[in-house]
């Protein structure tokens, strides 16, 4: 029977067998569905399995997609050569991929997060940063050297946007502190999309669609809650998956 609640999809990361399992296996730190379950969503992690593809799009009320110690295939955004440093998940990426076609399709709300923020970017034709230390000056460290729990550094968030009328009443001087675990980054924002944040070195911090009531990417980890406006930002995204 239909609950009231939103259903939210989650995407799941995949391992190779060793560690947890002899067999290849799916993760999903619990944090995420303790997010969506506090905002008042129920959250349903949906496996790399692209037949169903069409089938969790259609039973979704919305999306979050998560990230990963992982990055896109730079042949993806029109790039030949590959960083040092870049590795890929390839199927979690082809589902992926597809899931997030479909759900920009049907304009069901989404929320991506991190690398989910730079997959909603790359399929509407974006592109990235592959290494940021080795393209942006005097970066800070985007992959902070102390506990995801804590903020890493600030950002700036501009006015006008979703991501401002979300969380205008927890900053301070337009500001807030997030925090970070990336190495990777937004170049050239798809068409469409606009920049709702930035940190001080000038890495995109947000982006947004201004034409949807829910098309929103943050590169921090909000369902973390490392402050109140981490939680503001999964309560827009719930209340939007509820209309």
């Amino acid at each position: 029977m239909r609950t009231d609640k939103p259903l939210i999809a989650v995407t799941l990361d995949c391992e190779a067998p060793g560690g947890y399992s002899k067999m290849p296996w799916y993760a999903l730190r619990q944090n995420y569905c303790d997010a969506i379950l506090v905002a008042g969503g129920i959250p349903f992690p949906v496996s790399h399995h692209p037949e169903l593809a069409e089938e969790y799009a259609n039973i979704a009320d919305g999306f979050v997609f998560t990230g990963g110690a992982f990055d896109i295939d730079p042949s993806l955004y029109g790039v030949n050569q590959r960083h040092d440093t870049v590795t890929t998940k390839i199927n979690r990426t082809a589902f992926e991929w597809q899931l997030m076609q479909l759900a920009l399709t049907k304009g069901k709300p989404i929320l991506g997060i991190c690398g989910g923020m730079q997959l909603l970017n790359v399929v509407l034709g974006g592109t990235l940063i592959q290494h940021i230390p080795d393209e942006v000056s005097n970066c800070l460290s985007h992959e902070q050297p102390n506990p995801r729990t804590e903020p890493g550094h600030e950002i700036e968030v501009y006015k006008d946007t979703l991501l401002y009328s979300l969380i205008k009443d927890e900053m301070v001087e337009g500001k807030i502190s997030v925090n970070s675990a990336h190495h990777q980054a937004i170049k050239k924002i798809a068409e469409g999309l606009c920049v709702n944040s930035i940190a001080s070195d000038g890495v995109i911090e947000g982006i947004e669609d201004p034409s949807q009531p829910f098309r929103l990417g943050v590169q921090w980890h909000p369902e973390y809650h490392v402050s109140e406006a981490d939680k503001r930002i999964f309560m827009g995204f719930i209340q939007a998956a509820s209309r």
